[in-house]
């Protein structure tokens, strides 16, 4: 039970402000000038009578401007200490943020199975670089050649007499390719080479000479053009359709048709029972090419190239 009743209390004490000062002070000097001015006449004016109040006017803005100052230390006192606390605080949060997510991850790897880590094999192929592909040719597969050399001068002169030449003229240029630009040797090249770029063994080159016309009496019939023309017609009739008739020829087979000199061992010098066929580049003897990889009746303007045979081979050949 409180002994001190509550008028006997004592209450804390606080001083007034500049301001209520200030005020206080300029009140009691109103006071007694308005006392002064009632008693009696007002003494001569002094110049601390004129300075009096601009005194205390300044002493009354002095106090404002420093309770002002005070107040806004106290203000900047206080963000300051709102952002160090916001900041301290912002720090214990991700402290224990940290801590937090340490003891997950520590606790997950206490926890988690041993797994092996194994790399996977590419299945993919390969890439398989153009180099690496096999070249298709475009060759066909020639492997037998018959090179055919008729006793004559050539294919020019058979189809300018036609009566001397029948068969040349209506059944063997009509079935293949002639090349009437191409020496006797141009044809005999393009056999052998033709034979050699088969793709499978064995390559074969029969080459089939005319017989030459037999000496004396009975050999004047074929002694001129129109005679030597007669019997190389004769002879090519009776030999490509017995060519052409085999397995080989209508699987892999080429014949070739040219013109070359032939003539007897005794004329040559050459021991007796022998024959010569020369071939020669000029003038252009013609060749003609049957084959079933070769175009029907057709009459080409292509060159020889004895550089490059190969090129001759797929412009006239074809699979």
């Amino acid at each position: 039970m409180d002994d001190n009743p509550p008028e006997n209390r004592k209450l804390p004490f606080r001083a007034p402000s500049a301001r209520v000062t200030a005020a206080l002070a300029a009140a009691m000097l109103a006071i007694g000038v308005a006392v002064g001015a009632a008693i009696g006449p007002a003494p001569t004016p002094s110049q601390a009578d004129a300075t009096l109040p601009l005194l205390i006017a300044s002493l009354a803005r002095g106090e404002a401007n420093r309770a002002a100052a005070a107040a806004a230390a106290a203000s900047a006192a206080t963000t300051a200490s709102a952002a160090s606390t916001e900041t301290t605080s912002t720090r214990r949060r991700h402290k224990r943020r940290h801590k937090r997510a340490s003891a997950e991850e520590a606790s997950s790897a206490a926890t988690a199975p041993e797994t092996e880590t194994t790399t996977p094999t590419s299945t993919t192929p390969a890439a398989t670089t153009p180099q690496s592909l096999p070249k298709t040719s475009t060759l066909p597969p020639v492997a037998h050649v018959w090179l055919i050399e008729l006793s004559g001068t050539s294919f020019a002169s058979a189809l300018a007499q036609p009566a001397a030449a029948p068969y040349i003229d209506t059944e063997a240029i009509a079935a293949g390719t002639l090349l009437s630009g191409w020496s006797a040797l141009d044809g005999g090249a393009f056999a052998n080479e033709t034979a050699l770029a088969a793709s499978a063994p064995p390559q074969l080159l029969d080459t089939i000479v005319q017989p030459p016309c037999a000496e004396g009496a009975a050999g004047a019939s074929c002694a001129t053009e129109a005679g030597a023309l007669t019997a190389a017609d004769e002879f090519l009739k009776t030999t490509v359709p017995t060519i052409a008739s085999s397995a080989d020829f209508r699987e892999s087979g080429l014949i070739v048709v040219t013109f070359a000199s032939v003539a007897q061992a005794t004329a040559t010098g050459l021991p007796a029972g022998a024959a010569t066929a020369t071939l020669t580049s000029t003038p252009p003897a013609g060749v003609l090419l049957i084959s079933p990889f070769t175009a029907v009746g057709a009459r080409s303007s292509a060159k020889f190239n004895p550089t490059s045979p190969k090129q001759s081979l797929e412009k006239l050949l074809r699979r």
